[in-house]
């Protein structure tokens, strides 16, 4: 048995589709939707994500606004742009690309974003909405896992389910997704005793902790549903994730890296960018 892959750059272009028709339908009552992207210092892979970002924004007829600062930026000047930020009729979603440097509390920042902005939903409100079920935004990776599970018609309601990885980014949002559809849902992470033992016990399995060959084919269930969020550089300088190769042979549907998740991370940022402007503006 071969795994049916999960395509995730098809899926992100369907999206990218739905998400350019909904901008330009705002656009013709005179609302053009608006993402301001923060970046504080001068790390490669941010600037990278940054420049994606904006490429991402102008395909789909969404203005992407770029404020970038130095290193030597102080909290207090991050939070008085953020507050400015917030204060614009014209902007409706603010990201802060992470990492931000160590002199900056995280925290902080994160927190100092206007909760009807958080387009990263990352903001204890949003986080709490997330928690009772009644989010308006979702953290962009586990939103997209749970549009490529949607575009292949997998079933949760009562599967057991398995993450690896417990960040605020993606393990335990994850997590309350996939129970909010009615999943059994155990979260595994470095204190897990026996982690191969549990991950057999998985019908959706979702790795997200960023550590090579983590996961093999002894490990899995066969007809598994794998979905590896990880990104990693192998020692042949090419993009694998937490999940070895042979997985392929046992699952029933398996992302690739790249091309799975990474792809529908990026198109929900703009999906989040969209939900902004319209409830920024009376529009359901």
């Amino acid at each position: 048995m071969s795994a049916i892959l999960i395509d995730g750059k098809a899926v992100a272009k369907k999206h990218r589709g739905l998400i350019k028709a909904d901008a330009a339908e705002l656009t013709a009552k005179g609302i053009t939707p608006c993402l301001a992207v923060v970046i504080v210092g001068e790390d490669p892979a941010s600037k990278v994500y940054v420049r994606n970002k904006r490429a991402d924004c102008e395909k789909c007829g969404i203005t992407s606004l770029e404020f970038a600062l130095s290193a030597e930026t102080s909290e207090a000047e991050l939070l008085s742009l953020i507050a400015e930020l917030n204060g614009r009729m014209d902007v409706n979603g603010i990201l802060v690309q992470l990492p931000v440097p160590k002199h900056i509390n995280e925290r902080h920042i994160l927190d100092a974003i206007a909760p009807e902005k958080d387009v990263d939903a990352f903001h204890p409100h949003n986080v709490g909405r997330i928690v009772r079920g009644d989010f308006s935004f979702l953290p962009c990776t586990p939103a997209g896992v749970m549009a490529l599970i949607d575009e292949y018609e997998i079933p949760v309601q009562g599967k057991e389910c398995v993450v690896i990885g417990r960040s605020n980014i993606v393990g335990k949002p994850m997590a309350m997704l996939l129970l909010h559809r009615s999943g059994t849902v155990t979260i595994c992470h470095s204190r897990t005793k026996d982690l191969a033992e549990v991950v057999r016990r998985a019908d959706i399995l979702v790795s997200a902790v960023g550590s090579i060959g983590l996961v093999t084919a002894d490990m899995l269930k066969p007809g598994a549903v794998v979905i590896d969020v990880a990104m990693n550089t192998g020692i042949d300088g090419k993009l694998c994730g937490d999940v070895t190769a042979d997985c392929f042979e046992t699952a029933s549907y398996m992302t690739p890296v790249p091309g799975g998740v990474g792809p529908m991370t990026r198109v929900m940022l703009l999906r989040n960018t969209i939900t902004a402007a319209k409830a920024q503006n009376g529009i359901s």
